[in-house]
């Protein structure tokens, strides 16, 4: 089994860049605990923190389209729904793995199967 740390996505909308050309496709890593702690001591975050999704955006995306770099200025070019897809995937990408169970309808005898990773978090808070 291998551990992923580096998940490809794409825009729904794209990102332009000043030459005009449309970026989609990229990558994002795992974020560190660094990734999560070192913005909060960013003034812009601290009058903003709005901002902070910003800043962890351009720190875990890796790779988008043939730019050389994501820095938080293409962040905050990008449209609206790109920037809500790609918060939607960070937290997708960072939250721990759901746990499902493989279970059936004593009525109907259905299988399917079932999320209970909000059962073991409620039981371990």
């Amino acid at each position: 089994m291998s551990f992923e740390t580096e998940f490809q996505f794409e825009l729904p909308r794209g990102y332009v860049d000043e030459n005009g050309n449309l970026h989609r496709r990229g990558t994002m890593r795992l974020a560190t605990a660094a990734d999560e702690i070192l913005p909060m001591r960013d003034p812009r975050v601290q009058q903003n923190p709005g901002y902070l999704s910003i800043i962890l955006l351009a720190r875990v995306i890796t790779k988008l389209g043939d730019l050389r770099a994501v820095d938080t200025k293409t962040i905050e070019r990008m449209f609206t729904a790109d920037l809500a897809f790609l918060q939607n995937f960070y937290r997708e990408v960072n939250e721990m793995e759901k746990l499902m169970v493989r279970t059936h309808c004593p009525k109907c005898e259905h299988e399917y199967e079932v999320d209970i990773s909000f059962l073991s978090r409620t039981e371990e808070a």
